[in-house]
């Protein structure tokens, strides 16, 4: 997907792990400008749990700061609560102050830090969002 162009390059995934995260329990939004898709964010649910799992979410970098990720997050949650879920769960890099200042904006809290959760050995930051139902 061009728009993984945007990600570090640790945090890309490949095709097949596009296919396999849409073919489980899932739902990708998109945001298109133009014609081009300039957003995208995964959110993945698991059968038993209530916890809706925000997988990636990107905005294009001369897309940035026009809402795009708000709307992409809004619509995730709102389906997350209509499947029956009452929180939202992430892992962001803890380097990643301007996504985790975002998150913070949109009521997502730091609930742990896991070291050496990324390829690099870099330390992620959990951070969830109860979400009503």
């Amino acid at each position: 997907m061009a728009l993984e162009q945007n990600f570090p390059e640790d945090d890309r995934f490949p095709v097949r792990t596009w296919r396999r995260l849409l073919r489980g329990q899932s739902m990708a939004y998109v945001a298109i400008s133009d014609g081009e898709i300039c957003g995208a964010a995964v959110y993945l649910y698991r059968t038993g749990t209530k916890v809706a799992r925000l997988y990636s979410l990107t905005v294009a970098p001369d897309h940035r700061g026009k809402g795009i990720a708000s709307a992409l997050m809004t619509a995730g949650e709102a389906d997350a609560a209509r499947r029956g879920c009452n929180r939202v769960r992430l892992e962001v890099r803890q380097s990643n102050a301007t996504a985790i200042r975002l998150y913070e904006r949109h009521g997502f809290r730091v609930m742990a830090q896991i070291p050496s959760y990324y390829p690099d050995g870099e330390t992620a930051a959990r951070m969830e969002k109860p979400i009503q139902l």
